[in-house]
C-alpha cells in the first residue's frame, strides 16, 4: 500500500482569530500538496506553486490575505458556494474559473470562464480535473423538488500526478460514485437536510473506498455519529476538521 506523508499546519489568514488548519501530503512524484480547510464547503489547495480555490466564500475568509487563485472551482450556484465578492478578490490576471452552466447564468460577474458539465474532463497546469454528478435523491424541498437537481451541480475529481482528491460538492450517496475510480482523499458533505446523513456518508465510502475521508459542509450534523459508523471501515482514515 502506498504511504501518504502527512503534516499538520496552522495558518492565520482566517477572518477573526480562528486559525485555519491545513494538512500536507507528498504525492507519488514527490511534490507537495497542501489542503487548507477554510470552512463549510470552502477549500484551498496549493500544489507546488499552483493555487486552487474551491467555492470561495467571503463570509469565511479575508481573500485579500489569501494567495490569489490560478484555478477556481465552483461546484454550484447556491450563495454559500458561488460568491461574486469572493471571486473578485481571489482572482488575478490569468485565473481560470471552472463552473457549471447554472453558475454562469446566475453570477452577476461575467468573467472569462469554462463551463464543465457532468462527465467533462480536462487537464490544466498538469492537474487533471473531472466534473462528476452532484445531486439529491432523497432530500427534497417542501415543494418536492430536490435541494440539488441532477445536472445543475458538479463534484470535482482532481488528479495530482496520481494523487486523487474528490471534492463532492452538495450531493447524496449517488450511484455514480461506484464508477469514480480510485480516490486517495474524499471530501463528502453532511449538512442536513440538504446533503447526506452520516449513514449516507458511510455508504458513499463503501463505493469510493477513499484512503482518507473528510466530512465537510457538515453544519450541525454530529460528526461523532459518523466516526462511530465508520468503525466498520477501519481502513478509511476519517479526519474531522472545522468545516461546518
Amino acid at each position: 500500500m502506498r504511504k501518504v506523508k502527512l503534516t499538520l499546519l496552522l495558518v492565520s489568514a482566517f477572518t477573526g482569530s480562528f486559525a485555519q488548519s491545513a494538512d500536507s501530503f507528498t504525492t507519488p512524484n514527490g511534490k507537495s500538496l497542501r489542503i487548507t480547510f477554510i470552512g463549510h464547503g470552502t477549500l484551498m489547495m496549493e500544489y507546488e506553486n499552483l493555487v486552487i480555490h474551491v467555492d470561495p466564500w467571503s463570509k469565511l475568509a479575508s481573500y485579500d490575505k489569501l494567495p490569489k487563485a490560478d484555478i477556481v472551482l465552483v461546484t454550484h450556484h447556491h450563495a454559500d458556494h458561488l460568491d461574486s465578492a469572493a471571486l473578485v478578490k481571489v482572482c488575478k490576471v490569468g485565473t481560470e474559473i471552472y463552473w457549471t452552466q447554472t453558475c454562469s447564468g446566475s453570477s452577476s460577474l461575467k468573467p472569462k470562464s469554462t463551463i464543465m458539465h457532468n462527465g467533462d474532463r480536462l487537464t490544466t497546469h498538469g492537474v487533471e480535473i473531472s466534473a462528476v454528478p452532484a445531486y439529491n435523491l432523497i432530500h427534497m424541498t417542501p415543494g418536492g423538488t430536490p435541494f440539488h437537481v441532477k445536472g445543475e451541480g458538479n463534484g470535482y475529481i482532481l488528479n495530482f500526478d496520481g494523487f486523487v482528491v474528490y471534492v463532492a460538492g452538495d450531493t447524496e450517496d449517488i450511484p455514480e460514485m461506484k464508477g469514480f475510480g480510485r480516490v486517495d482523499i474524499a471530501f463528502l458533505p453532511m449538512n442536513l437536510p440538504y446533503t447526506m446523513t452520516p449513514e449516507m456518508v458511510h455508504n458513499a465510502a463503501t463505493m469510493l473506498h477513499p484512503k482518507i475521508l473528510y466530512p465537510y459542509h457538515y453544519g450541525d450534523t454530529d460528526t461523532n455519529a459518523l466516526l462511530n459508523i465508520m468503525k466498520t471501515m477501519p481502513e478509511v482514515d476519517v479526519r474531522i476538521r472545522n468545516l461546518k
